[in-house]
């Protein structure tokens, strides 16, 4: 126990010395320790024996404090070992570095009743700040629908694409989780406040930053890495080319999660980054989270079905008798022959298919002559003038 405490309080203050996602502090805590590390660092001295800026900056702080205050307003910390650790977080210590951030994080405040382990089955849904609406409304289908499957939505709480996605789960009756590039108790951006504060309530607000951080680019950054590793997919809504969405799909692909795009109209700016990342093969083309489930399940799950026409009475029609519909006159009647020379087909045939033609009702018969109904069935579009049989 006072191991697991030691550790805690270790992770908590090098998570307050350096910027999040460094990639060699990441590595130093994954081969040393994290207590091994800290340690070394506080009893840094240079050649004077003075402390080094690095070890008077650790010194200053009170991580034990720090913990104890965090939790009297409700907020966790966790570190790896821990329970309701993400194990999904380890990929990140043997991924690629993305623009000098990496690593798996060394701890994670959490602010919300939903287990973090529960995100195992998650899928982001990230986007464009300057959503449009076409954008903002398929993102919150996205979201309802993955939430009414029991999938929990995850997003990072800004304006446009990731609004919708929370909204949209929320709307669906599922659980949502916000990660955040500043302090669980931070509102950014500030017009979220109620937004986030719900998904505290009910779901889970998450951030590698102490309480009290503000958010910088450089910490989006890093949050983005964090989305896609908590998640088993990303799906990319509304992305212009140069989006931080766009990093987060970089990540996603680089832990070899599943990335989905949704494509937009040919002319909107703010689709170009999705789809580059469509023509380019590195995101796979969903339009409805039925096809999201299908990218992110296994295999045989969740297979969405065939999108189809509506059934129409000429469908289950046979060739001939489709054959000898069409040479049916439009506007007048035309006698058996007259139809069998049009449709090129032995009378004796023709007879038989226009029988059951007006069983089904889609010929009527009039004095011994053969003509379409008035009002034409579902699937049988009277034909254009000059199609008539011959002899009309």
């Amino acid at each position: 126990m006072g191991d697991r405490s030691a550790e805690r309080l270790a992770r908590l203050a090098l998570g307050r010395l350096a910027e999040p996602g460094d990639p060699r502090l990441a590595r130093l805590v994954a081969e040393l320790g994290a207590q091994a590390v800290h340690t070394h660092l506080l009893g840094e001295r240079d050649l004077g024996g003075l402390a080094s800026d690095v070890a008077a900056r650790l010194a200053d702080l009170d991580p034990g404090r720090d913990l104890a205050l965090a939790e009297r307003q409700g907020f966790r910390f966790l570190i790896p070992g821990d329970g309701d650790w993400p194990a999904q977080l380890g990929d990140l210590d043997r991924c690629p570095t993305v623009q000098d951030r990496g690593g798996a994080p060394l701890g994670l405040w959490v602010r919300g009743p939903l287990p973090l382990s529960s995100l195992a089955g998650s899928v982001a849904v990230v986007g464009s700040r300057s959503a449009t609406s076409y954008g903002a409304d398929v993102a919150a289908e996205i979201g309802a629908g993955l939430a009414g499957s029991g999938t929990c939505v995850v997003s990072g709480a800004a304006f446009g694409i990731d609004q919708a996605a929370h909204r949209g789960a929320l709307a669906g009756g599922g659980d949502t989780v916000a990660v955040l590039a500043c302090g669980v108790d931070r509102v950014y951006p500030a017009a979220h406040r109620a937004l986030l504060d719900h998904i505290a309530r009910h779901g889970l607000v998450v951030s590698e930053l102490a309480p009290g951080s503000a958010p910088t680019r450089l910490r989006f950054l890093a949050r983005n890495r964090l989305i896609a590793a908590l998640t088993r997919g990303t799906v990319v809504v509304e992305a212009a080319v140069r989006s931080g969405a766009l990093n987060t799909a970089n990540w996603a692909d680089r832990l070899h999660r599943p990335v989905m795009g949704v494509p937009g109209p040919v002319t909107s700016a703010s689709s170009q980054g999705v789809h580059q990342l469509l023509r380019g093969g590195a995101a796979g083309l969903v339009t409805s989270a039925a096809e999201v489930l299908e990218q992110v399940g296994g295999a045989g799950e969740h297979l969405p079905a065939t999108p189809r026409g509506g059934r129409r009475p000429r469908d289950g029609l046979s060739g001939r008798e489709a054959q000898v519909l069409d040479a049916v006159p439009v506007h007048r009647a035309a006698p058996a022959d007259s139809i069998a020379r049009t449709a090129g087909i032995g009378l004796v045939e023709v007879r038989r298919s226009l029988g059951r033609l007006e069983e089904r009702g889609m010929v009527v018969r009039r004095d011994g002559r053969w003509a379409l109904p008035v009002e034409q069935p579902s699937g049988a579009p009277a034909r254009p003038p000059g199609t008539e049989a011959e002899g009309s």
